[in-house]
């Protein structure tokens, strides 16, 4: 069996599914029933103009199948609870052991109706082909918004691979649908990215296991990308995993290779940043960066995973009119501080259109006035999440959120209970401002041992959402998530925090994993 090494937060998945071709499609094809959609919001599935929460349980047990995985749409104005899962009506797949339906999750307005749109990833679904049964070779799937809501009744569209590109195969342990990032390019066109870290390419006759690729689709454009490609920085190499993490703005994107070796140092890690234009129907690779790169702080060593986690958000500079740049939070959760194994740091960086980077701030526990020491098992940085909260100014500290997911950070009480820390990225000084949350200490509830807060994580423009899908505390063992405005993350405000827990809200009472954002 293939090797699963270093690829955090893998389960084995051995359930199975039949899709049949499909051909190359335009996700989304308009809907005439749509045009009563209003829009106005990032995460509007019925489009009303009230804001919609996806809570995500990948572990849930469906129909009796465990960890085969469900989506809740929680509808904003309290008109009820969606429930999206593989045994939901019009989803042509079964529920079936191990699916984790839900690992990933992003969405869009792909149909331009003015309903947002979901797209599930299912990385360890199994796939048959051919009478072949291809085990965690995954799916992603296209549950479209209505005006009465979204699941049931939707048109749904689900994909492998090859049905989403057939110049692709489908294969074992490609994990397509481990991360996925959508929205709307700066002229308006939708776009998907869905990584596939498990994909084999071969150069020259050799097949490098686990190099990784890319799955774009912006219009009728889909095309796969990997290092292989002109203009993609790196080189392929076996584990390297690129397409492991993605995000994006609407003019550009980024996708993380945590697997990369620098030189002779093992999964020591890169990112990569791309233009939303299309040239020579690929999108245009603009420049790679690693802890070799000029101005990065720190040395490319194995194990420290530069590029596990990133984040993207607009920057607009003081002569420009408009977003013409992006911001790149990366997390480095392997990096060691001095002796200190595993416990993590942050980059972040500024692109311009032209790929010219500027390091931003770079931090870690040990960084002048930054709450807390670092330890050992931290993972600093294993999740985060930049945010500009107004996009229609020029960008200054005031308007640059950054929340990191610390998963390993023990409190004065509980081993492993976790920590989110927020920064102002922008300051001077990164560690001026910060605040370290805690279950029990800016956020509810208390903290317990094996929680991981700081695993599940996300955030709007507005809101921070927290989640603790691993919760032992004894009133969230199902999980939980916190949705707390910046200005409550921050410590400018301490009022606001919405709590949404199953059995409560209107939220069905059952729960193995509730709470997976991000």
């Amino acid at each position: 069996m293939r090797t699963r090494a270093r690829l955090t937060g893998v389960l084995a998945g051995v359930a199975g599914i039949f899709l049949a071709a499909t051909g190359v499609v335009t996700l989304g094809s308009p809907e005439a029933a749509a045009a009563t959609c209003v829009g106005g919001t990032s995460s509007d599935f019925n489009g009303d103009g009230v804001t919609d929460t996806v809570i995500a349980d990948p572990d849930a047990t469906v129909n009796g199948v465990r960890n085969a995985g469900l989506v809740r749409v929680v509808l904003g104005g309290g008109k009820g609870v969606s429930e999206i899962s593989q045994a939901t009506s019009g989803m042509n797949a079964t529920p079936e052991p191990s699916d984790h339906f839900g690992f990933s999750r992003t969405s869009y307005d792909a149909d331009g109706d003015g309903c947002t749109d979901l797209v599930v990833g299912t990385p360890y679904e199994d796939v048959l082909q051919n009478g072949k049964q291809l085990v965690d070779a995954g799916a992603i799937y296209v549950i479209h918004g209505t005006t009465t809501g979204i699941g049931a009744g939707s048109k749904i569209e689900s994909y492998t691979q090859t049905q989403l590109d057939p110049a692709t195969s489908t294969e074992a342990y490609d994990w397509f649908g481990y991360t996925v990032r959508a929205g709307t390019t700066a002229s308006n066109a939708p776009f998907l990215v869905v990584g596939v870290p498990g994909e084999d390419v071969a150069v020259d006759g050799k097949t490098y296991v686990d190099a990784g690729c890319i799955e774009y689709v912006q219009g009728t454009t889909v095309a796969t990308v990997n290092q292989n490609h002109p203009g993609v920085p790196g080189v392929v190499e076996a584990n390297d995993r690129f397409g492991y993490s993605v995000a994006g703005t609407n003019r550009y994107f980024a996708v993380g290779v945590p697997g990369e070796a620098i030189g002779d140092q093992e999964f020591a890690g890169g990112v990569t940043i791309f233009s939303h234009t299309i040239s020579g129907g690929l999108p245009t690779p603009l420049v790679g960066i690693d802890q070799s790169s000029t101005g990065i702080v720190g040395d490319p060593e194995a194990g420290d995973g530069f590029g596990t986690s990133i984040s993207a958000t607009n920057y607009r500079p003081s002569d420009q009119t408009y977003n013409s740049d992006v911001l790149v939070a990366i997390g480095i959760p392997g990096e060691d501080i001095g002796t200190t194994a595993d416990a993590g740091s942050v980059e972040v960086v500024r692109v311009q259109p032209s790929g010219a980077v500027t390091p931003v701030t770079s931090f870690n526990a040990g960084t002048t006035d930054v709450e807390g020491d670092p330890a050992a098992g931290d993972f600093l940085g294993q999740r985060l999440t930049i945010n500009n909260t107004d996009t229609s100014v020029v960008t200054t500290s005031a308007n640059i959120r950054l929340a990191v997911g610390i998963p390993g950070k023990d409190t004065a009480s509980a081993k492993d209970a976790g920590a989110i820390q927020v920064f102002r990225p922008l300051d001077t000084a990164v560690g001026a401002k910060d605040r370290l949350l805690t279950r029990g200490s800016g956020l509810p509830g208390t903290a317990t041992t094996r929680d991981y807060l700081g695993m599940a994580l996300t955030s709007g423009s507005t809101n921070l959402y927290v989640g603790v899908p691993y919760s032992k505390a004894a009133d969230s063992l199902k999980g939980v998530l916190y949705v707390l405005p910046w200005t409550n993350a921050d410590g400018t405000t301490n009022s606001g925090t919405t709590t949404y827990l199953p059995g409560s809200g209107g939220l069905p009472d059952a729960g193995e994993a509730f709470g997976m954002v991000g």
